[in-house]
């Protein structure tokens, strides 16, 4: 072992020259391919490799040994490579990492490890020796915590990326490490932002926390996370925020609250997020937004209220919002009142707002905003519930006058006509007797106008018997 050591030492001392390219090749381990590049990249990645190979190139840069069978790293495990910049071990069947397996790799700066589904511990040397690290990928392994001090050695590391685990709470080894300006740990089990989860993390720039199970967080979790941009707590299982939650994210551009359990949206959340550009808050349960929630967002450029539980969107929630690009409203059920007639307006003016479906009143349901017409009686919108009521018991009231006037001028013509009859018949028939006369009609006396009247007011109620005849209007007298 003494002697492979010696050999690979003096190899790694040899000059960066032509010559080291092409040893680069002749060093190239079985089963891999090695460039002749200045990079010396060494390409061992789906070559059904169950162990390491003995011996790397010294010149080697980068490392692939992705989609092999690798089930356990030895200390050392890799030898002395001077050169290495990136190690890629992704999807493979590592079971056990010894302390101390990447000793010798001093310039290592990335380091990937995702898809190894049997990693479920680290020892806290796992990554000793590692002082130049900047990138590490533990993704969609099986680890359900990380030591505390396991980053002890690392504290160039600036990414860290531990998506799809098992973390139930934001693992402890990341606190107070000044350098990292990306942490994603999305897809985890994790319940709980405590109030020193995060802290010392004044570098942060980027923090994916969505798709796991947060139901709640700490008072002043967030307060150093100064220089934070961009922002993911989506679908989690809040139903609630701090009052003051983002307090001092100046800096926060984007912020996704999307996909969890909001019921209100509260003015002091976002006060000091006097440059984010896009919020989302779609895919929750929102019934209400207290005014002047968004009045500090002076660079918002796209805001998210879809799929919600909205029926109102006062203006004076809405103001002021100087500079709105995008506002998505769709899939909520607005009530499409005077209280939205602003929203219409803006809609025909900006044309940047569409997809705006009416569930009330049942007059315009079914309706796009776009569509409803408001009006405006005395100065005052009439909200299109009231204007359709108004008109209808106008052209009610039209309607039923007209009927009531033309029954009644048939009405009198048919009294004229019979009176006319019955004058006749009598002259005719002038030997008969008064009673006779009026056996010899039918025995119907003649209507009157009060009668008349009061069978037109009878037929308008009971409109469904049809126009009467005359004889059977006097039936009805």
């Amino acid at each position: 072992m003494t002697v492979i050591t010696f050999a690979v030492s003096v190899l790694c001392l040899l000059p960066q020259a032509a010559s080291g390219r092409w040893a680069c090749v002749r060093a190239c381990p079985p089963s891999c391919t090695c460039t002749q590049e200045r990079s010396c990249s060494v390409l061992c990645d789906r070559s059904a490799l169950a162990e390491l190979p003995r011996e790397f190139p010294c010149e080697a840069s980068a490392i692939n040994l992705e989609k092999n069978r690798l089930k356990f790293l030895s200390e050392r495990a890799f030898g002395t490579l001077p050169s290495l910049k990136s190690l890629s071990l992704d999807h493979n069947n590592i079971s056990f990492i010894t302390p101390g397996a990447f000793k010798g790799l001093s310039n290592l700066v990335e380091l990937r490890m995702a898809h190894n589904d049997y990693i479920s511990y680290l020892h806290t040397r796992t990554f000793s020796g590692l002082k130049k690290l900047v990138r590490l990928d533990l993704s969609d392994c099986n680890l359900f915590n990380i030591p505390d001090r396991i980053f002890i050695e690392q504290p160039a590391l600036r990414e860290l990326l531990c998506f799809q685990n098992n973390f139930r709470r934001i693992p402890g080894a990341i606190r107070g490490m000044e350098n990292l300006t990306h942490i994603y740990l999305e897809r985890n089990k994790i319940e709980a932002v405590a109030y020193n989860s995060l802290l010392g993390l004044d570098r942060l720039k980027y923090l994916d926390l969505q798709g796991n199970r947060i139901n709640v967080i700490h008072d002043n979790a967030f307060q150093d996370l100064v220089r934070l941009e961009n922002f993911y707590l989506n679908d989690n299982l809040l139903s609630t925020l701090p009052r003051f939650a983002f307090r001092g994210l100046s800096r926060l551009k984007m912020l996704n609250l999307g996909g969890n359990q909001l019921i209100n949206v509260s003015r002091t959340w976002f006060s000091d997020l006097v440059e984010l550009e896009v919020l989302y808050l779609d895919r929750n349960q929102l019934l209400h937004i207290e005014d002047g929630a968004f009045e500090n967002l002076t660079s918002l450029i796209t805001l998210h209220l879809n799929s919600n539980n909205l029926t109102a969107l006062p203006l004076s929630v809405f103001q002021p919002v100087y500079f709105l690009g995008h506002l998505y409203l769709f899939r909520n059920p607005w009530e499409c009142d005077c209280s939205l007639e602003w929203l219409k307006l803006w809609m025909d003016s900006y044309k940047l707002v569409r997809d705006i479906p009416c569930a009330a009143p049942s007059s315009v349901a079914g309706l796009d905003l776009s569509q409803v017409v408001f009006s405006s009686l005395n100065g005052s919108c009439v909200d299109p519930s009231e204007l359709n009521l108004t008109t209808a018991s106008s052209e009610v009231a039209a309607t039923t006058e007209d009927r009531f006037n033309s029954l009644i001028s048939k009405l009198l013509q048919q009294e004229l006509r019979e009176e006319m009859g019955n004058g006749t018949e009598s002259l005719r028939n002038g030997t008969l007797s008064d009673e006779e006369g009026q056996l010899s009609a039918g025995a119907r006396p003649a209507p009157t106008g009060q009668s008349l009247l009061a069978l037109a007011v009878g037929w308008l109620l009971f409109g469904s018997l049809g126009p009467p005849d005359a004889h059977s209007c006097l039936r009805y007298t």
